[in-house]
This record gives structure tokens, C-alpha cells and sequence, in this order.
């Protein structure tokens, strides 16, 4: 509203509004007291209207939020949008919370553009962009992925020209665990009612290694507790046992695969045992990582476990079915993010 040629903000108004109104009913002329802030006859008895009534009095004179759509973004803020939020953590622009989220989103669009747009306006703008709401893969932020780069594109292709030159056979090592009473996957149940699973009420639990190849070598061992340097010798004896071929072995840098004793053994071999460690927080560069995926939703997995059952025979039988299915092991590198190996 305007007085004098001069618009006034919202709180300015209402306590002209207010004392406007408050001056009437102390006693004064309506004429008089509209007059003194320069607004028409008219205004003073509107005020007058809407401040009459049980309950109402001054309140009713107070500011709102003007009612109206809010302003939309334009085609071009609508791609920087896109281009801050694909592929980037809210924590890149300054949010505590490191997922996207609607309320992210509109705070971040307030902030940039300086609209203010409701949530629901918000999840419809996110998906007119071609975007929705996923549950996103983790990455450990200790992760370096200059390191990464060079294990694909340089380290492992080494490792790969060294290993055809030698006669050497590169396998890829990795340990799991697997317990009785774990469920994987989801079922189908009425909303609101979480469906209940049966497991036994005995805990029960096995560790797993295996080793894999590309060509669709396949080998594994079963084992209880947790993997120490003294057991990892063993396994890798057990591995080494007839083996005529030179053997690569690309793992993690566990501890106990690094141990003095383990350094040792390899040496002994005169160069027919070699270990190469992966980059660190990286697993999804090991092939044998989607042996493990492949385990939790086959098999046992999905087939818990009946009184009088063995965890450990069955994680025998479901790595011996692995074992003997050689299309199902090479396809293990076919992976998105192991196709680094066969290239």
C-alpha cells in the first residue's frame, strides 16, 4: 500500500493499522485520525470492519504473507540445478547432511536464486529433471581416487603384461562372513505389518575365502572366526599345494595379508607366489566382492536355515555349486566396475 507516493513494508502498515484503529477507540474522529497518515476517508472504516467482532480487536489487523505461486526457476537456473546436485554431495555447498533431500534442495534453490518454492513443488521440479530419490552407493571418504585411476589404467595392466610374459595365472582373493540368522533381500507383506522370518534361534556363523579367475578358476575355503596372518599362511600353502603355473594374487591390504611371516612364505616361493595390493577403500575393484553379492541373495541367503541345519555345510555346498559352474565365475568380471580387467 501507498501513502503520500511512498509504499510501505508490511510491519510499517500494520501498526498504522493498529494505532489507527486504537486512536478511534479512544475517542478520536475516524476523518481526523485517517487524515494524520495521509491515507483516503475509506481505509479507516475497512480497518474499522475487520478489527469489529467477538475474538477479532486489533488482531485482525495484523500482516500476512501474501497468497499467490511462487516464482518458478528458469530453463537455465533449472540446469545449474542439475549440475550442482548430480554427482555432488549437498556437503559441497555448505550442508551439515550429506544426502539430497527436498528440504536440501529448497533451501539450496533460496539460497542460489532467492525463491521459495513448497516441497511438494520441489519434488516435481526433481523430477522433471530426471531426478529420483535412490539409495546411493557408499564410498569410504579416505578413498584416493588418483589411485584408483592408476590401478586401472596403469598398475593392473602391468601386472597383466607381467603375468602373460611369466605364464602366471592372476587370481583375485577376498574373505566374507555369513551368519545363521541374518535375512537378505525383502518380502512382501500389508503395509504397516512387518513380515516376520523364522531363523534359528541358535546363532550360528562361518567365515568364507575364495580366489577367482577370469578364465573361471574357482577356489575357496571355510573357516570360523576371524582371518589371522598364521591362517592366511595356510590358505595360501593350500592354494600354492600342485600348482605348476606362477600365481599372481591381487587382494586388500589387510593386516594379516601383509604379515612378516606371509612376506616370508613368498619370498620362499622364488617368485611362483606374488601378492599385489589393491588401492585402499576400493573393494569394488575386486571381481570376488560380487561372489560374496552373489552369495547373500542365492542360496542359504534366501533359504534360512531349519532346525538341525549346519551353517557351514551349507556355505560349503553354495560355494562348491559357485565352484563348478564356470560361466557363473567369469561373469563376475563382466561387472561395471571390474571391466577394467578384460580390457
Amino acid at each position: 500500500m501507498k501513502r503520500d507516493g511512498r509504499t510501505l513494508d508490511h510491519k510499517t502498515l500494520e501498526e498504522i493499522r493498529r494505532m489507527a484503529v486504537q486512536r478511534v477507540y479512544e475517542g478520536e474522529r475516524p476523518s481526523t485520525v485517517i487524515a494524520s497518515y495521509g491515507f483516503s476517508r475509506q481505509v479507516i472504516y475497512k480497518w474499522l470492519g475487520q478489527a469489529k467482532g467477538k475474538g477479532r480487536g486489533l488482531r485482525a489487523l495484523r500482516s500476512r504473507k501474501g497468497t499467490g505461486r511462487p516464482r518458478r526457476l528458469t530453463g537455465k537456473q533449472e540446469q545449474q540445478l542439475f549440475r550442482w546436485i548430480n554427482g555432488k554431495d549437498p556437503r559441497q555447498h555448505g550442508f551439515d547432511f550429506g544426502l539430497w533431500t527436498r528440504l536440501v534442495v529448497r533451501k539450496l534453490i533460496a539460497d542460489k536464486f532467492g525463491a521459495s518454492l513448497g516441497v511438494t513443488a520441489i519434488g516435481k521440479l526433481l523430477a522433471k529433471l530426471g531426478l529420483t530419490p535412490q539409495k546411493p552407493l557408499t564410498r569410504a571418504y579416505q578413498r584416493d581416487p588418483a589411485a584408483i585411476e592408476a590401478w586401472k589404467h596403469d598398475t593392473y595392466p602391468s601386472i597383466a603384461r607381467r603375468a602373460k610374459k611369466r605364464g602366471a595365472e592372476i587370481y583375485f582373493w577376498d574373505e566374507s562372513g555369513f551368519r545363521a540368522d541374518a535375512v537378505q533381500g525383502r518380502s512382501w507383506g500389508v503395509k504397516g505389518q512387518t513380515p516376520i522370518v523364522a531363523v534359528p534361534g541358535q546363532r550360528q556363523s562361518v567365515s568364507a575365502a575364495s580366489a577367482v579367475n577370469a578364465k573361471g578358476g574357482f577356489w575357496f575355503a571355510t573357516y570360523k572366526g576371524g582371518m589371522s596372518a598364521e591362517l592366511f599362511l595356510a590358505m595360501l600353502k593350500m592354494l600354492m599345494r600342485h600348482r605348476k603355473k606362477p600365481l599372481f594374487l591381487v587382494l586388500d591390504s589387510l593386516p594379516a595379508h601383509k604379515a612378516k611371516i606371509v612376506k616370508n612364505y613368498v619370498a620362499s616361493t622364488n617368485g611362483k607366489l606374488e601378492l599385489y595390493f589393491l588401492p585402499g577403500y576400493a573393494p569394488e575393484l575386486n571381481p570376488d566382492e560380487l561372489v560374496w553379492n552373489y552369495m547373500k541373495r542365492t542360496g542359504t541367503a534366501k533359504s534360512p536355515l531349519v532346525a538341525g541345519d549346519s551353517l557351514h555345510d551349507r556355505i560349503d555346498a553354495d560355494l562348491l555349486k559357485i565352484q563348478k559352474n564356470v560361466p557363473l565365475v567369469r561373469s563376475f568380471f563382466r561387472g561395471e566396475y571390474v571391466v577394467y580387467i578384460s580390457d
